[in-house]
């Protein structure tokens, strides 16, 4: 498996894509966000997605240099439509504005409709943190991509719906980030490209039968990804339907439907808060990080080293990465080498094995 240093994955993602069509400055942003997806372990939200992201442009789906176009504005509201913009660059837009509102507010609500895929939403909640605030995020896709089916039904009919969250507790907050379904899409089609067969519990064929082939979720008719819940799939399914009235409905944007009315892309529901304007951000920051440390210092099971809290394996995979570079499997890898020799870039060394 070729290993690429993020040092040179970053300029290699951002002239893909400025030979795709992208300014510069976006295409820096861009590049940044997928590649620190890459290092946090989130290879379906990493660079993978250039080609997707450079296809949907050529369609005019998705559009480089879009307006953020500001539809209703209160001290506390902002409701934004996104022009099928880059996510990443729109949903930086979204964030920092919420920043501002909370601060003065004490809670900010945004959403935004018609946006291209934001990639990684754990991103935008570890701004969040590290400006003292909480975050909550979540995005459907517009109706327009169904891949999960309700418990007990063979069709889909929502997407993989991801919800996350941000808590600032000092170097370490606590980021939660994770679809309603079992997996994210994105992992599907990474094994897919890279020709592997799925983990067991993650998909259903079109008759509803559990399968590890990646190609089902795709045929026609599709299979499914399973809801979150294990034994009890109803809990994360009802999540997932949650996300869709707050992402799609409340947003002005579109849930699921049998038809899809527009391409895909993401509506997003976000909203931040200030401890300033509640308990206070001193009382905050105490009891936080007293439950952090009162959790972490949890007895152990037997066989287990120490308590993982969420953003924990994140920030030890970005650690990794850093030092041994980020690992592409040869489909995945080949696919963009493919994209660079038809773009004319020059495709980076991969690190010397150790």
């Amino acid at each position: 498996m070729p290993r690429i240093h993020a040092e040179a994955l970053h300029p290699f993602a951002k002239s893909l894509l400025q030979s795709g069509g992208l300014a510069e400055d976006e295409a820096t942003l861009v590049a940044e966000s997928l590649v620190s997806a890459n290092l946090c372990g989130y290879d379906s939200h990493g660079v993978m997605r250039i080609s997707f992201y450079l296809d949907r442009a050529a369609k005019g789906e998705v559009v480089p240099g879009a307006p953020f176009e500001v539809l209703r504005e209160t001290p506390s509201v902002l409701t934004v439509d996104a022009h099928w913009g880059f996510g990443q660059i729109q949903t930086r837009h979204l964030t920092e504005r919420l920043i501002e509102k909370a601060r003065e507010a004490g809670v900010a609500v945004g959403t935004m409709i018609r946006c291209a895929h934001i990639g990684r939403l754990g991103e935008y909640c570890e701004t969040v943190a590290s400006t003292g605030l909480v975050a909550m995020l979540c995005v459907n896709n517009h109706g327009a991509i169904r891949r999960v089916a309700p418990p007990g039904g063979i069709a889909p009919r929502l997407s993989t719906n991801p919800i996350a969250f941000g808590i600032p507790d000092g170097d370490r907050p606590v980021i939660v980030d994770f679809g309603t379904s079992v997996t994210a899409e994105g992992k599907v089609r990474l094994k897919k490209i890279a020709g592997q067969t799925c983990p067991e519990g993650w998909l259903l064929d079109a008759e509803g039968q559990p399968t590890t082939d990646p190609e089902k979720l795709y045929a026609d008719p599709p299979g499914t990804i399973l809801p979150m819940g294990g034994e009890q799939p109803y809990k994360g399914f009802a999540l997932s339907l949650v996300v869709e009235v707050l992402s799609g409905a409340l947003s002005g944007g579109v849930c699921a439907r049998e038809i899809p009315t527009n391409q895909m892309g993401n509506c997003v529901f976000m909203t931040v808060f200030d401890p300033n304007h509640f308990g206070g951000a001193g009382h905050f920051g105490q009891e936080v990080g007293s439950l952090v440390q009162f959790i972490r210092n949890c007895p152990l099971a037997p066989g287990v080293d120490r308590i993982t809290l969420p953003g924990d394996p994140e920030r030890e995979t970005a650690q990794r990465c850093r030092h041994e570079g980020i690992a592409f499997d040869p489909g995945n890898w080949k696919q963009l080498e493919e994209l660079a020799t038809r773009l004319g870039v020059e495709i980076p060394e991969a690190m010397d094995p150790a």
